[in-house]
């Protein structure tokens, strides 16, 4: 999704959350979190992509209903800093987008990893969750720089 992130020079201390209230938290090297929870995920951009990104002034998620393959664009994040497309980490149908965060963009920065999620979508494909990282590792990629 954030592939303008992998070459951000800035460091920012990790926040990585290890689960919220049963759901299992994942993430992608492209620094989206995925909550799932039963055959449906709730997708939204990190803390430190949003640190990386800075002020978002625009976003745009995907509509209910859309078919998507994983890795498909289905949205858009732009911030002062650039304009970022925003890929699904999952194959599937989407269930909802977050009005909210189009209506007020700032959620985006101020609560990314709660109510400034992105899109739901009931994912078609479970072993597609085995590519997604675990926190350890989501972390590790941070400290290690992407």
């Amino acid at each position: 999704m954030l592939g303008v992130l992998r070459t951000a020079s800035v460091r920012f201390a990790p926040r990585v959350r290890m689960a919220c209230r049963g759901f299992v938290t994942k993430y992608t090297e492209s620094h989206e979190w995925v909550r799932i929870d039963g055959d449906t995920a709730t997708i939204g951009v990190t803390d430190y992509a949003q640190n990386a990104l800075g002020d978002v002034v625009y976003v745009e998620v995907p509509e209910a209903d859309t078919e998507v393959e994983a890795e498909d664009v289905v949205g858009i994040v732009e911030s002062v800093k650039s304009t970022s497309d925003i890929y699904s980490p999952l194959s599937g149908t989407i269930v909802e987008g977050n009005a909210s965060v189009v209506a007020n963009t700032k959620l985006v920065n101020k609560a990314p990893e709660s109510d400034g999620w992105l899109f739901k979508i009931k994912f078609s494909d479970k072993a597609q969750l085995d590519a997604l990282l675990d926190a350890t590792k989501y972390k590790q990629l941070i400290e290690d720089g992407h």
